[in-house]
């Protein structure tokens, strides 16, 4: 690009009419509040408190922002740039969506405008003062949006959003707890990757002290979409190691960004009073010499920046554009979907009872059919995914129930008995604990002497059947209240989901709120007192059952612990090596013709005795108490899906 004698950058082409016709429509959307639900594409202003961004607004401007205790950093401004043959400036204000009704109309009300620029600094403090912060109230930031609309012949057809200025600490104007509130409003501008990121960052302080430039490296990882500027060159010392490291920054060689770098002079306390012009010149002297001169022109001054910004935007925005469409187009699609969910009118009381009835109507029939499961709907969508799943609530409550059975079976007892229990690796806090056969019966042992009654010796208290009995089930409760909430999330998730199809937002909650979650939790009252019910006789009293395979198992362990006992006396009594279930010593043993044989061995302490019959009845009994099995069938006949 070629220069002008005096270094300005010429015009050009980005400043056209098409251009300006663009950026408008953008405006248009934005003042229309389209960017609370599809991000804009915007060129957002960050840095720290006093980095010099009202400074970078003004020689874009070519306005006076007021600077009194940082009023302008005290909300989000978005600065409209458009060229016109008079000058002007007009000023409006955008309320944040949490403004109540009224609060919204008051701030909606607020609309200024003037054709003298002197005057614009009164009009940011009334601005100011509608919002709330003139001082009287505890509020110091607002989420309010300024809007400035600036036309004028030398203006360029660029909007920017200016934000708070980050701090660290708190002070007499601001507390330490609006330190994240700023935070929060930056980076939520920040994070949205339609937005071009302006860093600005000044040579004042050192450069590792300011944090925007971390903020934006965090959410701009490649660095795509953020520009660097750097301000208050001139309060470097000329060649020190400091002017060199910001020089090298300009450059691009140490934190790089796709979009580089702009240096940019401010005003000081001495040239405050100074006009644009003069500001202008004195920058265009400054980055004509010393090292600053060895910076790309197109990188350097106001002049350089003002199409280096317009092209940056419109390039944003031809970029997004076909996104921005798709966006557009599924939110009016997704609007026309509410719209359906809404409706009829329902401004009479008759409209409004024919409106419940037709929800009603559809809601009873797709809850029918996922009870059913008959899932032929479009509602149910597939299968195969989880949202799918999610709505066809006998699929869920059958697999859920096997799930249930399935963890009774083998964790449902509190021990695993065994005569030689193998080692585990890994073991689950619910998994059953292990232990061998004797150790248990030393244990139970202790229980016995504790537990004496008018019992004969080598017989047992039969009361201590119960007390066993209560212990080795003890998991029960835990697994029925588990899954009976699975059960009950799974009801509600896909009564939620109906409800969400069948109704708009507002009804939907209503009926949610009034209706079904009272019904919900009536129904998990009862579902908590039926599980109560059944487990209650697994927890207390006197055994019982009329089950005749309670006598046969009693006997069949009987009959495997006297095998288990007559094949370890005889494999301790042979000195030979086994091959199979055959024993080598003199001669040959068919072992399980010696084990029937001598069947009839006896134990010769009596309370280990009658440890070991209880320790096998009470085996026997939680054998024929299949808790499960009454659960589910409680459950599925008596408050399961078809009662939802």
């Amino acid at each position: 690009m070629a220069e002008r004698p005096n270094g300005e950058v010429p015009p050009i082409s980005l400043q056209s009419k098409d251009h300006e016709d663009l950026l408008n429509i953008i405006d248009r959307l934005r003042s229309q509040g389209i960017s609370r639900y599809i991000d804009l594409p915007q060129l957002i202003v960050c840095g720290d408190q006093s980095s010099g961004k009202s400074s970078v607004l003004e020689a874009v401007s070519g306005i006076r922002f007021p600077t009194k205790d940082n009023l302008c950093t005290r909300f989000a401004t978005e600065l409209i740039l458009r060229r016109g043959p008079l000058i002007s400036a007009s000023v409006t204000i955008l309320p944040h969506a949490d403004r109540s009704e009224s609060e919204k109309a008051k701030l909606l009300q607020f609309q200024r405008k003037i054709a003298d620029l002197g005057h614009f600094e009164t009009l940011v403090n009334d601005a100011k003062d509608v919002m709330g912060l003139d001082g009287k109230s505890a509020r110091v930031f607002s989420n309010d949006i300024l809007r400035v609309e600036v036309l004028g012949p030398n203006q360029p057809h660029l909007t920017l959003v200016d934000l708070p200025g980050l701090f660290q600490a708190g002070n007499k104007d601001q507390s330490d707890a609006e330190v994240e509130v700023v935070k929060a409003l930056v980076l939520s501008y920040m994070e949205k990757q339609r937005s071009v990121i302006l860093a600005v960052v000044s040579a004042k302080n050192d450069f590792a002290n300011q944090i925007v430039t971390k903020y934006a490296r965090e959410l701009d990882r490649e660095g795509l979409r953020t520009l660097g500027i750097i301000t208050k060159p001139d309060t470097l010392h000329a060649g020190s190691d400091s002017e060199a490291s910001f020089v090298g920054i300009a450059k691009n060689q140490d934190v790089k960004f796709k979009l580089g770098w702009h240096v940019l002079k401010n005003r000081d306390y001495d040239t405050r009073n100074c006009s644009a012009n003069e500001r202008d010149e004195m920058e265009r002297h400054f980055f004509s010499q010393g090292i600053w001169a060895s910076l790309p022109s197109t990188h350097v001054g106001i002049f350089s920046l003002k199409p280096r910004l317009s092209s940056l935007l419109k390039d944003q925005i031809l970029t997004e554009l076909p996104s921005l469409m798709e966006d557009v187009t599924a939110g009016v699609r997704e609007c026309k979907d509410i719209l359906n969910k809404l409706g009829e009118s329902r401004a009479t009381l008759q409209e409004q009872r024919f409106h419940l009835l037709r929800v009603s109507q559809e809601f009873a029939s797709l809850v029918k059919s996922a009870v059913d499961g008959t899932y032929l709907d479009s509602f149910f969508g597939s299968a195969i995914d989880d949202k799918g799943y999610g709505k066809r609530l006998r699929a869920v409550i059958q697999n859920t129930c096997q799930a249930f059975a399935e963890a009774m079976r083998l964790k449902g007892h509190a021990m695993q008995i065994e005569e030689n229990p193998k080692i585990v690796m890994w073991k689950s806090s619910s998994d059953p604990t292990q232990i061998s056969r004797s150790k248990f019966v030393d244990k139970v042992m202790i229980l016995m002497k504790r537990s004496r009654g008018c019992e004969l010796p080598g017989t047992y208290n039969p009361l201590m059947i119960g007390d066993l009995f209560y212990e080795q089930s003890k998991n029960w409760g835990q697994l029925a209240d588990r899954y009976a909430n699975i059960i009950l999330d799974a009801t509600r998730a896909a009564l939620d989901a109906v409800l969400q199809y069948t109704a708009d937002e507002v009804t939907g909650e209503g009926l949610m709120r009034y209706i079904l979650n009272p019904a919900m939790d009536a129904l998990k009252n009862d579902l908590e007192a039926m599980v109560a019910t059944i487990l209650e006789p697994h927890q207390r009293g006197h055994l019982i059952t009329y089950n005749h395979y309670f006598t046969d198992n009693v006997q069949k362990a009987k009959a495997q612990h006297q095998k288990d006992t007559l094949s370890r006396q005889l494999k301790a009594s042979f000195a030979g090596k086994p091959k199979g279930d055959v024993w080598h010593n003199d001669g040959d043993f068919d072992l399980q013709s010696v084990i029937d044989s001598l069947n009839q061995s006896t134990e010769v302490d009596m309370d280990r005795y009658a440890c070991s019959e209880a320790i096998g009845c009470m085996e026997a009994y939680y054998k024929v108490r299949p808790f499960s099995k009454q659960f589910l069938g409680s459950f599925l006949e008596d408050s399961g899906p078809c009662q939802c």
